[in-house]
């Protein structure tokens, strides 16, 4: 099969206009400013309104992506939605969009990998464009975990947000992947899950609803020493697929979880902060779309020069682990075949 380059040539992002900040936790949870600040470096995070579902934010991502790379909805050939908030368990949240987007009919399909949902999709779509499957694949992650928030446990009550990034992947004669490392270990799923939801567990009851034991559930301690492991391993063999060290990463874009992680995969390859792209202040974690919200971000203020080296990485339940390499090049000079 004929292989060809492939490149981001648009990036977008929305979220949601209700907040919620450290100060109104305060009133609603033993905790403080300074006690969520100091151990997560969140501030405030979005609330989607209760008549905004997942599509709904993925399709203002969408659009967002769409007018920056100059294309059209029509021009895509396949959507992808990386979410583990859709808006029903079926069908998937990617066949909604396509709708919204007014192009039923084009291929959809959704990724349900949490927080590496990103990564995932990148190096999939990325893979379908490289082998000529595709020529023009949307990517979104979009989650509304504030759904899936027991506002009574302070563990995991401060950490949540909602938001939609996409980024839109086109053929190109400029390959702009380099590599990519995934990996998950599901044997001990219960250290990050959601229970009650699906086939393992028994119907949900009223009571269940009532105790909220039907949200996020998390073991941090375990989640923390995972995640740092993970994402230096992760990062190191896809370098090394790539044939380039930490010297050569022009910005490191993490998930966006925890700052104390963030720092450490960021000093174990010498980063310095000025290269290391952090929203999680204004947006707490966000899931499989932190990573394209960041990267839009940065695009947005100017940060990406064509040629410039992107290192993502990231982890989350699954538990799941993940990093790609990737070469910004977002001029119009490279050809669809």
């Amino acid at each position: 099969m004929h292989q060809t380059g492939v490149r981001i040539a648009g990036v977008g992002h929305y979220v949601p206009t209700g907040v919620l900040t450290n100060a109104d936790l305060e009133r609603m949870l033993d905790t403080s400013d300074e006690w969520i600040t100091t151990r997560t470096g969140m501030k405030e995070r979005h609330v989607a309104a209760a008549d905004e579902p997942t599509s709904a934010i993925a399709y203002r991502a969408a659009l967002n992506a769409l007018a920056n790379a100059g294309r059209e909805a029509a021009d895509l050939d396949c959507l992808i939605v990386a979410t583990v908030t859709p808006d029903y368990a079926f069908p998937a949240t990617a066949c909604i969009l396509g709708a919204k987007l007014g192009i039923s009919g084009k291929p959809a399909f959704d990724i349900e990998i949490a927080c590496s949902g990103f990564i995932y999709g990148l190096t999939v779509a990325a893979s379908l464009i490289r082998t000529g499957v595709f020529k023009r694949v949307l990517l979104v992650g979009a989650e509304e975990l504030t759904r899936l928030v027991n506002y009574k446990d302070r563990s995991t009550a401060i950490l949540f947000g909602d938001g939609a990034g996409a980024a839109v992947l086109e053929a190109s004669d400029v390959d702009c992947f380099l590599a990519a490392e995934l990996g998950a270990d599901g044997s001990n799923p219960e250290n990050l899950y959601l229970p009650l939801s699906g086939t393992a567990g028994p119907p949900i009851t009223p009571d269940d609803v009532e105790q909220r034991r039907n949200t996020i559930v998390m073991n941090g301690r375990e989640v923390f020493r995972f995640a740092v492991t993970k994402m230096i391993a992760a990062t190191n063999v896809a370098l090394s697929r790539a044939g380039i060290t930490a010297d050569d990463i022009t910005w490191l874009i993490p998930h966006q979880a925890n700052r104390r992680i963030i720092d450490a995969a960021a000093k174990h390859l010498e980063m310095p902060t000025e290269r290391v792209i952090v929203n999680i202040d204004r947006y707490g974690n966000t899931s499989a779309a932190s990573i394209p919200m960041a990267l839009s971000e940065a695009s947005a203020a100017g940060k990406l020069k064509d040629g410039d080296v992107i290192l993502f990485v990231g982890f989350g339940a699954g538990l799941s682990w993940g990093a790609v390499a990737w070469r910004w090049h977002m001029s119009t000079n490279g050809k669809i075949p």
